[in-house]
């Protein structure tokens, strides 16, 4: 791998990696939303797993496994046990680095993460989990290693991850680590070791070293997550990588660059969640310092109407929520149409031919001031 051929654009988004990483992982977030992001990406990042070896859940289904909700008739169990395989890999990932373990990536621990990824399925004959395969392999067009050669071909791959040619400078763990990660993946998937579930092998080994270095678990799924959306042009780069001697630059370039747009669509969600917490901090400081029956009514009318997608008809406004129900069940439609006017003249609420919504662009005045060149795409 000879970086000195990479093209700048490389270098920009590893540091645009590396400083949306430390972003997202320094973001507070209410415990209850916190616990949804790491679910959801956790689904996204199993299912992309497996979905690109050919399981057929969606990603609903494979967020509703990990949540103990998917129930499958015996004929599809199996693709839940290997979203379950995948997610149980994950996990014990994270446990073991949490528990102060090593991030390198070892020999026997690759054959481990295969064994893990076939855990319980029904395999080819010949097919052992957690060994190397006995047979040569072709994959389309492309041929892995041979088998004789596979073992020695891993103990040096770990070698390479573990020495000096990845360590990193100080302050570029993550930059370094990312591209660790990518060309782990990489040489796993060319030596194709195994008689089965290599892929998910790699992008577990992919996973460890991304959380190794400090990266948030629900961005250390994006690179699976991005695999699986990009699936021609990923089959694409893997064969040219594996022809061409500067095709390993393009792979990465391709995944680098994936990986920077799921990073800005990750921060982009979390940025909605604190405008979301900074606006309701907002209503209950400005309407919330009198105690008063309008107040409170106000405020929950506000505060509810902030939950909804779109703007709600005027005729359905009083039933939003079980709590505003309440509020107006005792009052006059007079009341609810002048408690809505008044919250449109403070500005909290904004009324359009389709409705009455929650003002939230108010919040926007809190961000520091800047140009936007409508022209240019920022993000």
């Amino acid at each position: 791998m000879d970086l000195r051929e990479a093209p700048w654009e490389l270098w920009m988004l590893l540091g645009e990696a590396q400083s949306k990483i430390e972003h997202v992982a320094g973001v507070p977030l209410r415990p209850d939303v916190a616990k949804r992001l790491h679910e959801v990406y956790l689904a996204k990042g199993a299912h992309a797993t497996t979905a690109i070896e050919g399981n057929t859940l969606s990603e609903e289904e494979a967020l509703k496994r990990i949540e103990g909700k998917l129930d499958l008739p015996p004929s599809r169990e199996y693709l839940g046990q290997e979203i379950d395989n995948v997610v149980s890999g994950a996990n014990a990932i994270f446990h073991r680095l949490v528990a102060g373990e090593s991030g390198d990536v070892t020999y026997e621990q690759i054959l481990e993460f295969n064994r893990q990824v076939l855990h319980n399925l029904a395999l080819d004959e010949g097919v052992v989990p957690g060994m190397i395969r006995s047979h040569d392999v072709s994959v389309n067009r492309y041929h892995g290693a041979p088998h004789h050669d596979c073992e020695h071909l891993i103990r040096r791959l770990c070698e390479w991850l573990n020495d000096p040619d990845f360590t990193p400078p100080p302050g570029q763990d993550i930059a370094f680590g990312v591209l660790k990660a990518i060309v782990a993946h990489l040489y796993l998937v060319w030596i194709h070791p195994f008689g089965d579930g290599n892929g998910r092998t790699a992008r577990l080994v992919e996973f460890q070293i991304l959380a190794a270095v400090g990266v948030p678990l629900p961005a250390a799924h994006l690179l699976s997550d991005f695999y699986n959306v990009t699936r021609t042009e990923y089959y694409r780069q893997l064969e040219l990588s594996s022809k061409d001697r500067r095709g390993i630059l393009s792979f990465l370039f391709y995944a680098v660059r994936g990986f920077v747009d799921s990073l800005r669509e990750q921060l982009a969600l979390i940025r909605g969640q604190q405008m979301d917490v900074t606006w309701r901090n907002y209503v209950h400081e400005t309407l919330g310092h009198v105690k008063s029956a309008t107040e409170t009514r106000q405020r929950h009318l506000v505060l509810d109407l902030s939950l909804q997608a779109e703007p709600i008809p005027l005729s359905r406004l009083a039933a939003i929520s079980p709590r505003v129900a309440k509020d107006y069940a005792g009052v006059s439609e007079r009341t609810l149409a002048r408690d809505m006017r008044e919250l449109i003249s403070q500005g909290y609420l904004i009324r359009s031919k389709d409705g009455i919504a929650a003002n939230k662009s108010l919040i926007a005045a809190f961000l520091p001031a800047r140009r936007i060149d409508q022209s240019l795409n920022t993000e």
